[in-house]
């Protein structure tokens, strides 16, 4: 396959109401920035992706708006998807892959301070069976929590040391949301406390591919994405095992997140990797997904969401395409050789994308 990596990565400062601040604004910093990264103008990009959600922003065709943050001109290649933006990111890579383009941008927006998101995400929900209950995206993680403690998989003790240990990672990152010691909070739904949740907040990310020499000209150290791939579970929560996620696996699996890099050695299966971004919103998600990765919590070899995940900043439809942005630049500053990202979409980790970038030696 043709080489493709990451070569900028750039993020807003997310908070909890960006009310003075439009999308086009929010996401015009962003957008500057990666450019400036690479040196590119906006001519210089072939390819242009996006993620969002128009029941976000509570109009049809929203996104078409935030292209004015990209430039009426010249004239661009553009698509969209209304998933998360790492989902964008499969897209342009796959352009990429074929040759009909040599840069591309992705880039990512949400804002949920205007309604209530554990709502507005029941729109996700099967129309016939569940989403005429609402039951809230909060209420659909605390069955998942309360199905892995009923199977002896985990406890409120260590969901609240998931919470501690990825909010304190959060303190060295400039753009969270959450930083440093946050407590357990109260009860929310049981057995979720508002510590095992995400902040609600608004913000924005953006990254720019490029394949093989190009990628090499704009980044001193690019992060190839060797492997990427989704997967998506049943549609209905009634028919799928919420302890597991056979999709994140398999996704892992197509990635070649379990296969052994030339000169190097293997851990029993266990991803060959030293940093793993995982997209956990709720803290019960994350031992879902270590379980599902074989990412072992106790193994101080792989470094799990250095820069505090999902839950120290959750901006819906960027969320996840921060994941892979954060394990790129990890790579680039020489932080990190091998790393997994990892992106979800849906209720209880419903649909998971996973990539294995690396850098060059």
């Amino acid at each position: 396959m043709r080489d493709v990596a990451i070569v900028a990565f750039g993020q807003s400062d997310h908070v909890r109401d960006s009310a003075e601040t439009s999308e086009v604004e929010m996401l015009m910093p962003v957008l500057h920035d990666v450019l400036e990264q690479t040196g590119l103008a906006a001519r210089d990009i072939d390819f242009t992706c996006s993620g969002s959600s128009d029941y976000l922003a509570g109009r049809a065709f929203s996104f078409t708006m935030a292209l004015d943050g990209v430039g009426a001109w010249p004239p661009i290649s553009e698509s969209h998807v209304e998933m998360d933006g790492a989902w964008a990111l499969y897209e342009a890579w796959v352009k990429l892959l074929t040759g009909e383009a040599e840069t591309a941008l992705v880039y990512a927006y949400g804002k949920s301070s205007p309604g209530s998101v554990r709502d507005v995400l029941t729109r996700q929900l099967d129309p016939y069976y569940v989403a005429p209950l609402w039951p809230d995206s909060v209420a659909l993680a605390a069955l998942q929590a309360q199905a892995l403690i009923d199977a002896e998989l985990t406890d409120e003790r260590e969901l609240a040391g998931i919470a501690a240990r990825r909010r304190s990672a959060a303190g060295s990152n400039p753009h969270a949301q959450l930083r440093g010691e946050v407590p357990v909070g109260d009860p929310l739904v049981a057995p979720l406390r508002t510590g095992d949740c995400p902040p609600i907040g608004d913000g924005a990310a953006a990254v720019v591919l490029a394949a093989g020499d190009t990628a090499r000209r704009l980044a001193a150290r690019p992060a190839w994405i060797r492997g990427l791939d989704h997967r998506i579970e049943a549609h209905s929560l009634g028919v799928r095992d919420l302890t597991d996620s056979p999709s994140t696996r398999l996704a892992a699996e197509r990635a070649g997140a379990f296969e052994l890099p030339p000169g190097r050695k293997g851990r029993g299966g266990a991803p060959t990797v030293d940093t793993a971004e995982l997209h956990a919103p709720f803290t019960s998600q994350e031992v879902v997904l270590r379980r599902a990765l074989k990412l072992d919590a106790a193994d101080s070899t792989v470094c799990i969401n250095p820069s505090g995940g999902a839950l120290a900043a959750n901006p819906v439809m960027a969320a996840g395409l921060i994941r892979l942005g954060e394990a790129a630049a990890r790579i680039q500053r020489g932080a990190s050789d091998r790393a997994l990202a990892h992106a979800t979409s849906g209720p209880c980790l419903q649909h998971n994308l996973v990539a294995v970038l690396e850098g060059e030696r």
